[in-house]
């Protein structure tokens, strides 16, 4: 049996220009870091005393004998690109709800090539897991999707990522402990209560992009990651200023598409500013998922009494990136 565990993210900055359509001709970054809820797989080898060669386990069971049977795309495609022939029973596990914003699909895309790859007796780097997941949803299955959730899902940590045509860069952010600390004793995060998938929330920002109609937005997104990323390694500049800078990125955000937001989402975002917090964004494509605020750490339980309509979900950041944990 192998078993693999890949985080989910949380991005604070820089999302829409981890796009080709823009990095590939003007560069792009993000600012992101892995938090400690997981997508799990456990693989086994199926034996010649079963009738169907695969096995897959989600929300559904499906049992087939050809890969082109398969009706869940990613393992499907993975399988195929993993060229491992052998019969598999594969079984995933979430700790949060899918299409929830916080990059659950590339992390379980993640997750299965390095479990695949343990099966082949491989080792591959974490810049290689995560190019070769971007290469099966963006080239394989044509997703809407940017290249950070992969990325971040392979390396794990707070990174600042580098996009340009020539490739991708992942680089650590330098932050004092004491100060990491204080990042994550500001931030909440809260269920809308709504999921979706992120390509049909897209396709509206990536026509936009294409048609260079939202160059302005994008560049200002861009300047929020070099800003965001020198508020945190500096230990002059409040930390206060890092949570007004989302509330910056989010009504830029709302720029790029209208299906971003909705009432609801600005009802919730509102209520929150309303109840103390300093900013916030919707993780990921937007339309629904979950909602990011940062919050001083001193206002932070009347400002959970003031949401206690909404579901929180309790996080600490993690570090590790996607790892085998078992292995027989």
């Amino acid at each position: 049996m192998i078993i693999s565990k890949t985080p989910v993210r949380i991005s604070f900055f820089g999302g829409g220009t981890d796009y080709p359509e823009y990095f590939n001709e003007f560069g792009g970054c993000v600012l992101s870091t892995t938090i400690d809820k997981y997508v799990y797989i456990t693989l086994n080898k199926i034996g010649g005393l079963l009738d169907d060669k695969y096995r897959i386990a989600y929300k559904k069971i499906e049992l087939c004998n050809h890969i082109d049977e398969i009706e869940h795309p990613s393992v499907r495609e993975t399988l195929r690109y993993s060229g491992i022939l052998d019969g598999l029973d594969i079984n995933i596990f979430s700790d949060l709800p899918a299409r929830t914003g916080l990059g659950s699909s590339s992390s379980f895309t993640v997750g299965l090539l390095n479990a695949l790859c343990a099966y082949n007796g491989q080792i591959k780097s974490k810049l290689q897991l995560g190019s070769e997941a971007i290469h099966i949803e963006k080239e394989i299955l044509q997703e809407n999707v940017g290249v950070q959730d992969q990325l971040a899902a392979a390396f794990g940590g707070l990174n600042h990522m580098k996009l340009s045509a020539n490739g991708y860069e992942v680089n650590p952010v330098v932050i004092s402990q004491p100060r990491k600390q204080e990042l994550e004793d500001s931030l909440v995060l809260y269920y809308t209560g709504i999921s979706r998938f992120a390509t049909e929330v897209l396709t509206e920002q990536v026509e936009k992009t294409k048609e260079k109609k939202v160059l302005v937005e994008l560049k200002d997104i861009y300047e929020m990651v070099q800003i965001g990323q020198g508020m945190l390694s500096s230990n002059s500049t409040s930390l206060s200023e890092f949570g007004k800078l989302l509330h910056t990125t989010w009504v830029a955000k709302k720029k790029l598409s209208s299906a971003i937001s909705n009432y609801h989402l600005d009802d919730m975002y509102d209520m929150a500013m309303k109840s103390g917090a300093l900013g916030g964004k919707l993780l990921g494509a937007g339309g629904g998922g979950f909602f990011l605020f940062f919050v001083e750490p001193e206002k932070k339980a009347k400002f959970k009494i003031s949401m206690n309509k909404f579901v929180e979900i309790p996080f600490k950041f993690e570090n590790e990136g996607t790892r085998i944990i078992h292995l027989s």
